[in-house]
């Protein structure tokens, strides 16, 4: 039988080795990923545009991972997702302020590497990565993919700048992380962030990313959230159903696949251009300012 990741896979090779054409949009999608540059010459395009490089790397790969996105999700063995996400989109709108707190950048990385469908609970990315091997794809692919499927949503407390590089620190692995902000917000000591931090994808790179605009929980401390971890993380364990309960599958995959869209919604406080801020706690619901 195998997973729907492999299912997709296999389907996806037989269809490209027998040159049949209902299957033309991965054959297309590939195409456009080398016309678009995404085999790397657009990479230096955009850096010597002034990009961060970090950013510019996955920038790119957000582009191709939308462009077989689209192609799997026309799938039969992915309409599980295809519903999941629109029902997604209809109930959250994720346009960004004022429209929703949810923005494009926030949603789109969500439904790409942390909703889970089918019952083997694979997600766009892990279906991507699979299809990669199966069907002879570039290296660059997987390497472009495989650290954003890999990566979560997470609250680090600011611990400083390092000249135009934040200081971020994860409160559960507790590492601290120079990170770029993508938007430009830089933020202050002692703040609480809810955000997406992606790793330095090249060996001259020596600093994180931020590719969400980030999240500031206003009243949010490291403690307060640290205890709220521990008490839904015991919740889950209670319910059972799953290989893996801990800090970093809850902030990953939530309770529910709609946990932290639903979480960002309710806390939503205020914006600006380049930030949003939330407050409350996601157990606590008189904390919750939209609650």
């Amino acid at each position: 039988m195998g997973s729907v990741a492999d299912k997709i896979a296999r389907k996806v090779a037989t269809q490209i080795r027998s040159n049949v054409i209902d299957l033309s949009a991965f054959r297309a999608s590939r195409e456009r990923a080398v016309e678009a540059g995404l085999d790397g010459s657009r990479f230096k395009d955009l850096v010597e545009q002034g990009y961060d490089p970090a950013f510019a790397f996955y920038a790119q790969g957000l582009t191709l991972v939308s462009m077989f996105a689209e192609a799997i999700s026309a799938m039969p063995e992915a309409k599980g997702y295809a519903k999941a996400v629109a029902k997604a989109e209809d109930e959250y709108v994720p346009e960004g302020p004022p429209i929703s707190p949810l923005t494009a950048s926030y949603f789109n990385m969500w439904a790409f590497f942390d909703l889970q469908f089918g019952a083997s609970r694979e997600t766009m990315g892990t279906c991507i990565l699979r299809m990669a091997e199966s069907t002879g794809m570039p290296a660059w692919i997987a390497d472009i993919v495989r650290p954003m499927q890999e990566s979560r949503m997470g609250f680090y407390v600011h611990m400083g700048m390092d000249g135009p590089l934040v200081l971020l620190k994860d409160i559960v692995s507790r590492q601290v992380l120079r990170c770029h902000s993508a938007t430009g917000y830089l933020g202050e000591p002692g703040q609480l962030w809810y955000t997406r931090l992606l790793p330095p994808p090249l060996p001259d790179i020596g600093h994180h990313v931020v590719m969400t605009t980030p999240y500031v929980v206003l009243d949010g401390t490291e403690q307060r959230f640290l205890d709220y971890i521990g008490r839904e993380v015991a919740r889950m364990a209670a319910a059972g159903g799953r290989k893996t309960v801990d800090a970093e599958a809850l902030l990953k995959f939530g309770p529910t696949a709609n946990h932290w869209n639903e979480y960002i919604f309710l806390a939503y406080v205020n914006h600006q251009p380049d930030a949003i801020f939330l407050a409350g706690v996601p157990d606590i619901r008189e904390s919750l300012p939209q609650a």
